[in-house]
């Protein structure tokens, strides 16, 4: 079953009359056509994708399961949208609140003369749950990720500053087939490793601990990894925290299921942390959905109220970030399944010693 399909089963049991889908990630999951302009109307019978002059020849040959309509300034998206429901006599289209502006609901909702419903959580529910074709496009998105890694670690020395090596990370995701990056890389070393998202900087990669936190993107698929290196010999404290989250980290993946409160998993990892004095140190969550974007449901957190579906892939991240002297985060992403997971990530967690 296509992505369009599961949209129109979803809005069956629903009781919705029709979704209008406008966000770039969205478009891009249900019709698999990447572009930054267009419009999706899909009814419970029936799908139409409207696109301007620039996209409109690419969708016809690329959408095979929805009508496929030009707009331009004649005849704009809410003229060619309102013909449609017209047509079909619908009174009402889902559309997604979390995306949509409040002007641009406004807009919708008085030249379409229709009930606009909050929508969002039918499309969240969909892309949280990976086809084998999703799954098998995110697992080359990390193979790619994970073959330039290693292309750049015999670069990473003391003469390198964190901002060069974060550009060589990007030339190499592009170089081995990657769209582009799936977000800009933390790299950071030293004393800035303690911050869980700091920014490379023009500073030269500094002794102690190095993390390197990353993400290629494949046909609009992100992979996210994260894994922190020594630059020198670690002392026996920085081991003690490094293992610690390793540890961690192996809570929480052995926790991890179909149908387990995400909060639970969270909670397996950092009760490791807290239990070797190190809870106050651990202050974002053990992970989140990863996709179409690099943050999507599930997510695990101690606030979370969700369960992983099985067919949700997910990251597993946690950290120990102590201000002023170091950081550690190791990441992997898990594809979610009834009896466990399946671990997507493929770099050793060794710590690796430069």
């Amino acid at each position: 079953m296509n992505n369009i399909e599961r949209i129109k089963l979803a809005l069956t049991e629903r009781k919705l009359e029709s979704i209008l889908i406008t966000n770039p990630a969205n478009r891009l999951f249900a019709t698999g056509f990447n572009s930054s302009d267009g419009a999706l109307l899909v009814t419970t019978h029936d799908a139409w994708f409207f696109t301007d002059s620039r996209y409109i020849e690419a969708a016809g040959a690329s959408i095979k399961n929805a009508n496929v309509l030009q707009v331009s300034a004649g005849i704009p998206y809410s003229e060619r949208v309102g013909s449609v429901i017209s047509g079909y006599g619908i009174t009402s289209i889902g559309f997604e609140e979390n995306s949509v502006t409040y002007s641009g609901y406004l807009s919708w909702k008085r030249k379409l003369k229709v009930k606009m419903v909050r929508s969002q959580k039918l499309l969240t529910d969909l892309r949280a749950v990976k086809s084998e074709n999703d799954l098998k496009m995110m697992k080359k998105t990390q193979r790619i990720a994970e073959k330039s890694f290693k292309e750049v670690l015999p670069l990473i020395n003391t003469g390198i500053t964190e901002k060069e090596l974060a550009a060589e990370l990007v030339y190499r995701f592009q170089k081995n087939d990657a769209d582009d990056k799936a977000f800009d890389p933390i790299v950071v070393s030293g004393v800035n490793s303690s911050m869980p998202h700091g920014v490379p900087g023009d500073v030269k990669i500094g002794r102690g601990f190095l993390t390197i936190d990353f993400g290629a993107r494949y046909n609009g698929w992100c992979s996210d990894t994260t894994r922190t290196l020594c630059i020198g010999e670690p002392d026996s404290e920085m081991i003690r925290v490094y293992d610690t989250v390793l540890k961690a980290q192996r809570a929480g993946i052995n926790a991890a299921r179909a149908g387990v409160a995400c909060k639970d998993v969270d909670e397996a990892a950092r009760a490791v942390i807290e239990d070797a004095g190190y809870g106050e140190n651990f202050g974002h969550g053990f992970g989140h959905g990863l996709g179409l974007e690099v943050h999507e449901a599930p997510s695990l957190a101690k606030s979370s109220k969700e369960k992983l579906p099985a067919g949700a892939v997910v990251s597993a991240e946690p950290g120990i970030y102590l201000p002023g002297r170091y950081g550690v985060r190791i990441e992997d992403c898990l594809f979610i399944t009834e009896s466990g997971n399946e671990n997507i990530t493929k770099l050793t967690k060794k710590l690796i010693i430069i």
